[in-house]
């Protein structure tokens, strides 16, 4: 298949670019072209400011794709911008989970309507993070929804890679006394491996999928869980403070992501606890080399 990946250079976004290519698809991959990759001959390039609706008219006019996979969307016009030049059998747009309003356990595709709300045309700076994912989302459902598009649905993905270093700061602060404030330290919450995130999207290229789709490692784990594997593994001795430096994670509700439609389509996501302590061991290790060089 003939596949535009819209970002693809950064994070899962590699993952499931070198996936796609795996499986034998004809990839071009569109991006401001500064960030360098390992893709070398196997793709094509396009270049491209995503923001921008006159340079992405100029590079996607007159082109056909049979699938078109937005890594890098974040708000309607962003939609907008691709939906209204590029010619494409599917569209796959990266959603999150973000869009449900709010999340719970066990939260399933039909939590987020996509026609409650009036959507807005509107750029990345106008609203938070969750609005811009829904705006981007209502534009789908409401000025888009004759076309063939697939919303997919991530939590917080986590892996050796995970350049927001989320995870890693439970890590350093536990190892190196370091005062944080947790506001939700007891809820379970969902995340996905930054591997099976690229891979999943890969997977549905092909797949008769339309809508919006969850993904996410089955299980769930709450920070204390975390927490109490860092001290076991270190000595060390978490300092938890409401003036200590706040979580990343703070602010997030207890909740679990169903991901019943995309193992209805044969896919199945590895479990959370088979791989998350092998992933804290790792952060473990870099934050004690860390600390070596340091001494």
């Amino acid at each position: 298949m003939k596949i535009l990946v819209i970002g693809g250079t950064r994070y899962f976004g590699i993952h499931m670019v070198n996936k796609l290519l795996e499986q034998g698809h004809e990839v071009t991959i569109a991006t401001r072209g500064k960030t360098p990759d390992s893709y070398g001959d196997k793709v094509e390039r396009i270049t491209i400011q995503r923001t921008n609706e006159e340079s992405m008219r100029e590079a996607l006019q007159g082109k056909h794709f049979d699938v078109v996979i937005d890594k890098i969307a974040y708000c309607s016009n962003d939609i907008r911008y691709v939906m209204d030049y590029v010619d494409c059998d599917k569209y796959i747009y990266m959603s999150s989970t973000s869009v449900y309003n709010p999340k719970h356990m066990n939260t399933v595709e039909s939590d987020f309507d996509g026609y409650s709300k009036d959507f807005v045309w509107c750029d990345r700076k106008e609203f938070p993070y969750e609005q811009i994912k829904r705006q981007a989302e209502y534009a789908l459902w409401q000025k888009y929804s004759g076309k063939n598009w697939i919303a997919v649905r991530y939590p917080f993905a986590i892996g050796k890679d995970d350049y927001t270093k989320r995870l890693l700061f439970y890590v350093e602060h536990v190892i190196k006394s370091e005062p944080m404030y947790i506001d939700n330290i007891d809820y379970q919450m969902s995340y996905i491996r930054s591997d099976e995130a690229g891979e999943f999207i890969a997977y549905l290229v092909d797949k008769d999928v339309k809508g919006a789709i969850n993904g996410s490692a089955s299980e769930t784990i709450s920070l204390r869980e975390v927490i109490n594997y860092i001290e076991e593994k270190t000595g060390k001795c978490a300092a938890l403070s409401e003036q200590g430096e706040a979580a990343p994670y703070n602010g997030e509700p207890e909740y679990s992501i169903n991901t019943d439609k995309a193992e209805k389509t044969g896919y199945r996501f590895s479990n959370l606890k088979d791989w998350i302590y092998e992933l804290l061991d790792y952060y473990i290790e870099q934050v004690d080399k860390a600390e070596c060089k340091e001494e």
